[in-house]
């Protein structure tokens, strides 16, 4: 079991490093860290103390001050390495540095120099090292307006706000999820080593005015309509998924079909689709709850049609509870976000009828499905 912490475990990548790599178990024991461990030299010694492998991540990415910026990023470093070496600490440290090393500007210098700062303390202790350059990154949860323009632009289409492009470049981009497979690869095979420079590659180059037009569709076609977009690439799916974890699902869901009755019965249209995956549909008696799971990248959708139930969510490592009723008298559905554990029970006297969908077949050697009871 490899003892491994994250400074910076609060923030966008660190969240989502944090539960990535909880996942798997059997390989790390995961030390907790608050941002108030930088102010208190002993906490920041008996974090460090612990740690097989330290991830820093905990860095100042804007502010209004640039200045601010370079001196605020110098100095965690440098807080730290007092606390490696107050400890004798034999630890492995992974640097989250930045393509922006060679840009003009104070956030770029502070990578390079704080980068350049744990290999001279690296090669003095003879701990390993490894100075990740990373690419632009994005993901669900990302702050708007601060760590994704792709963020940006969600949140604001969202919530009726019109998206300005200040410069309309191309981007280099990862999605976080990829990142964390590679860090956690870095830690299992690399963190004897000293690399003193490891490229993070990108996997697509996209300009900025073309994410928002994906982005538009997704808005036109999810949140008007309720229709899940055409999702041609991998990329689509986690710019998807990015997009929809900015809704507010306590006010969004149930999304309510339209009921067609006539003297014939009723005719409901459940699911509108511009991509492939798998339907199903399933009965529950009362009382009986299914699921109880979560996903990190496929995307799911409980229509209920018959009977009473009571759909809940709530965010992996987080304890609010979010609870919607719904009732086959009035059709609606709720899709699942990802890394949100959900299940439905029947809360009727008769049977539950609910269908489902998924965007892509079941797999059995990668279910992409984790248990854990809401």
């Amino acid at each position: 079991m490899i003892k491994v912490g994250i400074t910076g475990q609060s923030g966008f990548i660190g969240t989502h490093l944090y539960n990535y790599l909880s996942l798997f178990k059997n390989d790390f024991t995961l030390i907790q860290f608050e941002d108030k461990y930088f102010e208190t030299s002993n906490l920041l010694a008996e974090f460090v103390s612990k740690c097989d492998v330290i991830i820093h991540l905990a860095a100042v990415n804007r502010h209004d001050d640039q200045e601010e910026i370079y001196s605020k990023n110098i100095e965690l470093v440098d807080k730290l390495i007092s606390a490696l070496s107050f400890t004798k600490s034999k630890a492995s440290v992974l640097f989250s540095s930045s393509t922006q090393e060679n840009r003009n500007n104070q956030y770029g210098r502070s990578k390079k120099e704080g980068r350049e700062k744990l290999i001279e303390w690296a090669k003095n202790n003879k701990n390993g090292f490894i100075g990740m350059v990373i690419p632009n990154v994005f993901g669900p949860f990302g702050k708007p307006f601060y760590n994704s323009v792709i963020s940006t632009f969600s949140y604001q289409l969202i919530n009726d706000e019109i998206p300005k492009i200040e410069i309309d470049a191309d981007l280099n981009l990862i999605y976080v999820t990829k990142l964390c497979e590679i860090i956690r690869t870095l830690i299992l095979n690399n963190t004897e080593k000293i690399i003193e420079e490891f490229i993070i590659p990108h996997t697509i180059t996209i300009r900025v005015s073309d994410i928002l037009e994906k982005l538009k569709v997704y808005k036109e076609n999810y949140i008007v309509s309720g229709i899940i977009p055409k999702l041609e690439t991998d990329f689509d799916r986690s710019l998807f998924n990015t997009f929809r974890s900015y809704i507010n699902y306590k006010t969004f869901y149930p999304f309510y079909y339209k009921k067609n009755e006539d003297e014939r019965g009723i005719f409901v249209e459940t699911m509108k689709l511009n991509i492939g995956g798998q339907v199903s549909y399933s009965t529950t008696k009362p009382g009986i709850t299914r699921g109880n799971h979560f996903h990190t990248r496929k995307i799911e959708r409980f229509a209920v049609i018959k009977g009473n139930a009571k759909i809940q969510l709530r965010k992996y490592n987080s304890n609010e509870i979010i609870e919607f009723i719904l009732n086959g008298n009035d059709p609606s559905f709720v899709d699942m976000p990802v890394w949100y554990t959900h299940n439905i029970t029947n809360i009727g006297d008769d049977d539950l009828i609910t269908f489902f969908w998924i965007n892509e077949f079941y797999n059995p050697e990668d279910t992409d499905t984790y248990f854990e009871k809401v």
